[in-house]
């Protein structure tokens, strides 16, 4: 996705494709018309900024010497395997002064952002949400990270970025279950209102299931966020301009590593 969003263009050129393993990086490049790096210092010598598609441990060692060598970061979420390691790149992001973007894929959806929207200007008292799919079964998203850390990890910061800002910032988050299995979690929010989410990547569903009911004092306080009928493509050219644009202007927008360290600690406390 990484590659072949920031090929598309018009804002951004695919400068170089780095990986561990030289034949996928070769193969990667061929595909998109570009060259293979042969180590991560080359790779940061021919270009401006660094997108990261790769395991949170390996992100998490790579990003701060991408940050201490002058580059823009857009990175993946969770920022690291752990709090410490998510610490770490946001603190060399911050002693840098280097852009900083998080691909949190549904925040660059229109139709999330009019739901955010609307959801400031509604009453909460609770909610209810869920994302789930049976993704980690097998195919491609079932890697070895997400079997290991499960659900929590991988699906929980989405949910958790879309609670914290259409309920009320998340002060507590509580957990129970399986996180490879399936994961219940409960949040208490700063304005007093209580949510709770369902979290699985290990579910036969059809179709990933992503959905927000927030619910209030009145009839007109409840409103409902669901990506069944979100075209997911309209995401990355929105990504992808908004990215170019922070690295020109040199200003970071709100999903920044920051943000990555805020929703790193929210799954901290809940994995305790």
């Amino acid at each position: 996705m990484h590659a072949r969003m920031l090929a598309a263009g018009p804002e951004t050129e695919l400068a170089a494709v780095w990986a561990r393993r030289s034949e996928a990086a070769a193969d990667l490049a061929a595909a998109h018309r570009t060259e293979a790096a042969a180590s991560f210092e080359e790779l940061l010598d021919l270009c401006e900024a660094v997108a990261f598609a790769v395991p949170p441990a390996v992100q998490a060692a790579l990003a701060p010497r991408a940050a201490r060598a002058g580059r823009a970061l857009l990175l993946e979420k969770p920022l690291g395997p752990d709090l410490a390691a998510a610490r770490a790149v946001a603190d060399a992001v911050a002693e840098r002064g280097v852009v900083s973007q998080l691909v949190l894929t549904k925040r660059y959806h229109p139709a999330t952002r009019r739901f955010l929207e609307r959801a400031r200007a509604t009453r909460v008292t609770g909610a209810r949400s869920c994302y789930l799919h049976g993704a980690f079964l097998g195919g491609d998203q079932a890697t070895a990270w997400r079997l290991e850390h499960g659900a929590l990890l991988d699906l929980g910061p989405h949910l958790l970025d879309l609670l914290d800002l259409a309920v009320g910032p998340v002060t507590t988050v509580r957990s129970t279950g399986d996180p490879r299995r399936w994961t219940e979690l409960t949040c208490e929010h700063e304005n007093g209102a209580v949510s709770q989410a369902s979290l699985s990547g290990a579910v036969a569903l059809p179709r990933a299931r992503t959905r927000i009911e927030l619910y209030g004092p009145e009839e007109a306080d409840q409103l409902v966020y669901d990506t069944a009928e979100l075209d997911h493509e309209e995401c990355w050219p929105v990504l992808r301009r908004e990215f170019a644009t922070a690295v020109r202007s040199g200003r970071a927008g709100d999903l920044d590593a920051r943000r990555g360290l805020r929703l790193q600690q929210l799954l901290a406390q809940a994995a305790a």
